[in-house]
């Protein structure tokens, strides 16, 4: 049992308290009794809008589940259902045209397009690879990745592979002729490169020297600029290092002896407390609260070991660069962090109340990271993370304009607990439930002051969309879900209002994950649509997913995209409305087979998060594709294996035994990691394997479909075994 101290009228988890008081207090200029005195007025005044916001939404899904049943059979009139739910409070009048008044803002919000990684901020590794991939190598990228195809002695190899270096030479020539092409001939044939009276030099192999085409893409360099270690280009915003050294074996076979050449990558990312980590106690969130504070104050450390050597992973530090004009700037060395709380359905026993209440999670979440981030305001670090003394946090799961405007007073709370100026902490919108989606518009109104971030997210919003609609009838197959009429007008309408409500210069629209980590070269193939859609940041699985589609930023301009689509009549919300019910009979094969892949992701994810506590995971799929799993994704599936029971398409015994089938594959594709426990054969038992079962079971009865109450639950009977 953890114990608890008891302050301020609040009973805190003792590892919780030490770590405020011993660790996160000090430097800030509040007390520990001062910041657990705000938390407890703050619940007492808080707590009982956030319970009545929740039991709306209990209500309106009452209301709509009923008239699905009233409707049964029947064809969905649109009209009929959108005046339905206008009369419920679902759907809410629009107001007049506004535009965001944001201010403070770092660039890498308001003016760099880039990609922007999620990392689960409880794994101190993933977070500090994350921050640091500001700058990634884009020969490392293609040399491990399939972008480079395999072919013709291409293949990769863990010793320096000279075959496919040349391929991945020629790519990233490539690049560059495309992105910041000399004026006259290619990088190809270029034998070498200098800096002349502030401007970049290319020598060619016949001797004669050219320029840029377009020369301002010149930014800085490193070293003598007539034998420079380093060239800085910059084309949309963004930055190109060519390195150069002949002492690299890369650079040793190379023209102009360039050994790599790094991209400007991940511009923000968000650290997330949320649906990537495995926090369901004080224990937890303790890890999740240590590794933030690191990443705020600059000391978070890890030590890694590689090919048998151990290596201390830190914070990279700005990198200092000559101007052409021979002036000297810095650069940023590290993603700009912004920080996702969780949503306000959670609550924790980390901190209760004297009478033994939990508290909203959320409401804990807020006053710790924004009192975590404040020594970043005040300097107390090695490194800034906000020039311009923000603070951002990303909320998710909120449910239309009013659970924004419960957020922005829960902010301002905050602030005045915590002695920071009105308007500091920012808000990042998540898009990702379907209440949020049709009042968008005035959800970012309600924020105009504070949002940073709106953005679409398939997995979590598609979980909504069924759970919402449950009633209503049998939903289409996931892959056809992809396709349907709501989702396409999902992902418009999300940039059109972004555009409408004046984001650009303010705030990120951003587009959701690329799934499949090892799936590069289709990545390259498809997400170019998402800055070409007007989003000026999408998220990547990976540091070296980020080096590879920041190529399309420079490829498309966000800024002049954004302008030509802001002409282009909005989204139709009749089609957001449509729900994606089946409409035709599918045979048993597709069901038996819709229905194993749902189970295998459920089981493949659920395992790791119950046994060991991941949050986040590469899931090998029933392909052996492996795919990015979190919270959304299993929200989805477990929701439409729900739907599908609840109409009858399986049956009860049907679910158990695919269940059963896909634990021995699971159990199989897991056979290697020594931490991992067999699910097979001893199912009713493994209590792993009877939260996956009840995910689905209790599917239909969950709060909007949301999975933490039965994944937190077996988590936590799973360390109290293991504390025994």
């Amino acid at each position: 049992m953890t114990p608890y101290i008891e302050s301020q009228g609040l009973r805190i988890a003792e590892p919780l308290y030490r770590l405020l008081k011993n660790e996160i207090a000090p430097g800030t200029g509040i007390g520990p009794d001062h910041f657990w005195s705000e938390l407890a007025r703050i619940f007492d005044d808080l707590g009982p809008v956030n319970q009545k916001l929740l039991e709306k939404r209990d209500h309106l899904q009452n209301q709509i589940d009923n008239w699905h049943l009233v409707h049964k059979g029947q064809p969905i009139n649109i009209d009929e259902y959108r005046d339905f739910l206008q009369q419920i409070g679902y759907l809410l009048p629009e107001g007049g045209d506004f535009k965001v008044t944001t201010t403070n803002v770092d660039e890498e919000i308001t003016t760099i397009a880039g990609p922007q990684l999620v990392v689960p901020v409880d794994n101190s590794r993933y977070a500090l690879n994350a921050a640091n991939a500001r700058w990634g190598s884009l020969y490392d990228a293609l040399y491990g990745t399939d972008v480079i195809p395999e072919t013709q002695g291409c293949k990769r190899t863990k010793k320096y592979n000279p075959v496919r270096g040349a391929q991945v030479i020629k790519y990233a020539r490539d690049f560059l002729d495309n992105t910041v092409p000399m004026a006259i001939g290619s990088h190809h044939y270029v034998v070498k490169y200098m800096v002349k009276s502030g401007k970049l030099i290319g020598v060619m192999g016949d001797g004669t020297e050219t320029g840029l085409g377009k020369r301002e893409r010149f930014a800085g360099y490193t070293g003598d600029p007539e034998s420079p270690d380093s060239i800085l280009l910059k084309q949309n915003h963004l930055h190109i290092e060519i390195c150069i050294g002949e002492g690299y074996y890369i650079g040793r076979g190379d023209l102009a002896s360039v050994y790599d050449i790094r991209l400007e990558s991940a511009i923000s990312t968000i650290m997330d407390c949320e649906d990537s980590v495995s926090a369901v106690d004080a224990e937890d969130k303790t890890r999740v609260y240590r590794n933030w504070l690191g990443l705020m104050k600059g000391d978070l450390k890890r030590t890694v070991v590689k090919d048998n050597e151990s290596i201390e992973r830190t914070l990279i530090e700005d990198q200092e660069f000559t101007a052409p004009d021979g002036s000297k700037f810095s650069l940023q060395g590290r993603s700009l962090m912004l920080c996702r709380n969780v949503g306000i359905h959670m609550y924790t026993d980390a901190v209760l109340t004297t009478d033994g209440k939990e508290i909203p999670e959320g409401f804990l979440d807020a006053m710790m990271t924004i009192l975590i981030a404040k020594h970043d305001l005040l300097g107390n670090g090695q490194f800034r993370n906000s020039r311009t003394g923000s603070i951002y946090i990303v909320k998710p799961k909120q449910h239309g304009p009013e659970e924004v405007a419960a957020t922005i007073q829960l902010f301002e709370r905050v602030e005045d607990a915590l002695c920071l100026e009105r308007n500091t902490v920012k808000i990042g919108i998540m898009d990702e439930e379907r209440r949020t989606t049709v009042n968008l518009k005035e959800c970012i109104r309600v924020a105009k002051d504070r949002v940073i971030f709106i953005n679409t997210g398939f997995l979590d919003r598609t979980g909504d969309e069924i759970h919402t609609s449950m009633k209503a009838g049998p939903v289409l197959p996931k892959h056809d879900l992809k396709k349907a009429t709501w989702l396409l007008a999902y992902e418009d309408w999300n940039v059109d209002i972004g555009l409408e409500t004046g984001l650009p210069g303010h705030a990120q629209i951003g587009k959701g994950m690329w799934a499949e980590p090892d799936n590069m070269a289709a990545m390259m193939e498809t997400k170019i649509n998402h800055p070409r859609a007007g989003a000026n940041t999408a998220w990547v699985p990976s540091p070296t997913a980020a080096t590879l589609h920041v190529m399309h930023y420079h490829r498309v301009n966000v800024h002049t995209r954004q302008q030509e689509l802001a002409s282009v009549p909005r989204a139709s919300l009749n089609d957001i409305l449509t729900i994606p019910l089946m409409r035709r009979e599918l045979t048993d094969a597709e069901i038996r087979s819709e229905l194993e892949n749902n189970a295998q992701g459920i089981l493949g994810y659920v395992v790791r998060w119950i046994d060991q506590g991941i949050g986040c995971s590469k899931v090998p799929d029933i392909h052996n594709i492996a795919l990015m799993e979190d919270r959304a994704t299993l929200r989805i599936s477990s929701q439409h294996i729900s739907n599908w029971l609840h109409h009858g398409l399986v049956t009860r015994d049907q679910v158990i035994e695919v269940f059963k089938k896909m634990a021995v594959i699971v159990d199989i594709q897991n056979e290697n990691d020594p931490n991992y426990h067999n699910m097979a054969p001893d199912y009713d038992n493994n209590i792993a394997f009877q939260a996956a079962l009840d995910l689905v079971f209790t599917g239909c009865d969950q709060p909007n479909g949301y999975t933490e109450p039965v994944l937190h639950a077996h988590r936590r009977q799973i360390k109290k075994l293991l504390n025994q």
